[in-house]
């Protein structure tokens, strides 16, 4: 009875929690997503719900509008980001910390406890934990999601877009960039350890997700767009000397942008050769591209069944992955200075934002 008594009192000790939720059309799943804070084991009392919708046609504003103790903010931006919504949410709110979420994620019941003992280093400006797919089995893209969300517990230099964050640190670096579609939690990530903070990855779950990605669409989609984010961050962070994405980048370049440049010497070839000629030099070239797109990546495999816990068959699909995600990536990349030139930045349209289920409701 004594001990219980002790936890209650240590329970009311602990702050309050500024709880962000952004989401375009996000009537799918923010119901359970709301319902996981209300659920998690911290005092109501010091639970803040905000719910920051960035222009949706479905009922997402009028479902969380009906669950007692969510503040609602309604944001119309012609063209939604995701620092649009987190950084109206944050700033509204008065906590000293922020945790935020996707609504499409669901909160675990211990996260909160875990994050703030976590926050006691005041040099710490972030805490994350796990984000694991909830079926990871429905698509070879839900579980690369899963495999590829986390990092290994400790220090590290970035979070996603769940995360726990001190306010000091939210204003101190202004909050987030509120024109990138892509890498905008990495970017503030930046901004945050150059401010002195650290970032911590907790070996615990924190979140649950759906990644809801089914289609090899969806899946070149998001690459596409990640190389965008690649070339936007890079653009800003370059600039000031750091190295931050710089290694991503030139991977993308080198090996997609060097597998397309051997592919497309085949073409004058085509012209100024022999048939006999053209056949052996396009051989010869598109043989050096393929060993450029797929080299080391696929000689990886061991190596990626002991970081990753994989069996061989699994290493082998993720190798191939690795390999030849660096195409759309790459037209993400000149996306992005294609658009810089023309100043035509990629934009997102709401009615093309939405979250789904991997799995039909009942």
């Amino acid at each position: 009875m004594k001990t219980a008594i002790n936890n209650v009192s240590l329970m009311q000790h602990y702050p309050s929690i500024d709880f962000v939720i952004i989401g375009v059309n996000s009537a799918k799943t923010l119901k359970r997503c709301i319902e996981s804070i209300r659920q998690c084991d911290y005092p109501p009392e010091k639970i803040r719900v905000i719910y920051a919708d960035g222009g949706s046609t479905d009922h997402s504003v009028q479902i969380a509008g009906s669950i007692e103790n969510v503040t609602v903010l309604e944001l119309h931006p012609l063209h939604p980001t995701p620092g649009i919504g987190r950084n109206a949410g944050w700033r509204s709110g008065t906590s000293p910390f922020v945790q935020f979420l996707d609504s499409d994620t669901i909160l675990d019941q211990q996260w909160p406890q875990l994050a703030i003992r976590a926050m006691n280093d005041p040099q710490t400006g972030a805490v994350r934990g796990y984000r694991r797919e909830m079926h990871p089995e429905q698509s070879f893209y839900n579980w690369l999601g899963d495999l590829e969300w986390n990092t290994r517990p400790g220090e590290c230099d970035s979070f996603g877009g769940d995360v726990l964050i001190r306010r000091t640190a939210l204003e101190q670096s202004g909050g987030y960039d509120e024109e990138l579609v892509g890498g905008e939690d990495p970017e503030l990530s930046w901004r945050i350890t150059q401010d002195g903070w650290k970032i911590l990855m907790l070996d615990a779950l924190m979140t649950r997700h759906d990644l809801a990605m089914l289609k090899t669409s969806q899946y070149l989609r998001r690459s596409y767009r990640s190389g965008y984010g690649f070339a936007a961050v890079q653009s800003r962070v370059g600039p000031t000397g750091s190295s931050f994405w710089k290694n991503e980048q030139r991977r993308i370049l080198i090996k997609g942008g060097g597998f397309i440049l051997f592919f497309m010497l085949c073409l004058p070839a085509a012209v100024l050769l022999n048939a006999i000629q053209t056949t052996l030099f396009c051989l010869v070239s598109l043989s050096a591209g393929t060993v450029l797109l797929l080299f080391p990546r696929l000689f990886k495999v061991r190596k990626f069944m002991t970081e990753h816990h994989l069996d061989r068959e699994n290493a082998k699909k993720y190798a191939w992955h690795c390999s030849l995600v660096v195409l759309p990536q790459l037209f993400g990349i000149m996306r992005f200075y294609v658009g810089r030139f023309f100043n035509k930045p990629l934009q997102n349209k709401r009615n093309k934002l939405q979250t789904g289920l991997s799995t039909p409701t009942p």
